[in-house]
């Protein structure tokens, strides 16, 4: 089996959200191979970050790249449909988060997306 290469995937969560389209534009532009999502709740963990509408925003604004999101949410289906309606190429969660997590991992592929 071959080894694939180590990708690249900053996070959006260090981005200037003003400019957060020009932003991942310049750091794909610069090599970066994936755009990452860091998606928090405030319940499931201390913080509350960004949701489906940002994914969907990038892909209007034209970015291509594969959209990597990692959600931090319980419970995670309803997210799970939203991200991958909005564009995501890959979609994980923490499987504590899950009542079922192989219904959660079917329904990603399902929508066509990896997890």
């Amino acid at each position: 089996m071959a080894k694939q290469a180590p990708l690249i995937a900053p996070s959006i969560l260090s981005a200037d959200f003003a400019r957060l389209g020009e932003e991942v534009g310049a750091v794909l532009a610069a090599g970066a191979d994936v755009v990452h999502f860091d998606v928090m709740d405030n319940h499931y963990v201390p913080n509350l970050t960004i949701g489906p509408m940002v994914c969907q925003a990038l892909r209007n604004y034209g970015i291509e790249a594969p959209i990597d999101v990692h959600l931090m949410v319980s419970p995670v289906d309803s997210l799970i449909h939203d991200f991958a309606k909005a564009g995501a190429s890959y979609i994980t969660f923490h499987p504590e988060a899950s009542h079922h997590v192989d219904r959660s991992l079917q329904l990603i592929h399902d929508l066509g997306c990896k997890g």
